[in-house]
């Protein structure tokens, strides 16, 4: 079975919360599941947000 890698940067729109997400500031995007956004956050662990929280501001295939 043939995948198309995405490698894609998406910047932070909602409100900042220092230990998850700081608005402004730009993260890979480590897979997307179901629609959402698998992104490590402040504190190193990596969960799903969904893209409505996200501005995309790079995506290379």
């Amino acid at each position: 079975m043939k995948y198309k890698v995405i490698f894609m940067k998406v910047k932070f729109i909602g409100e900042s919360d220092p230990v998850y997400m700081i608005n402004g500031k730009a993260y890979d995007v480590i897979s997307i599941e179901k629609g959402w956004y698998r992104i490590v956050d402040e504190e190193g662990e990596d969960y799903l947000y969904p893209p409505e929280l996200f501005e995309v501001v790079d995506v290379k295939d």
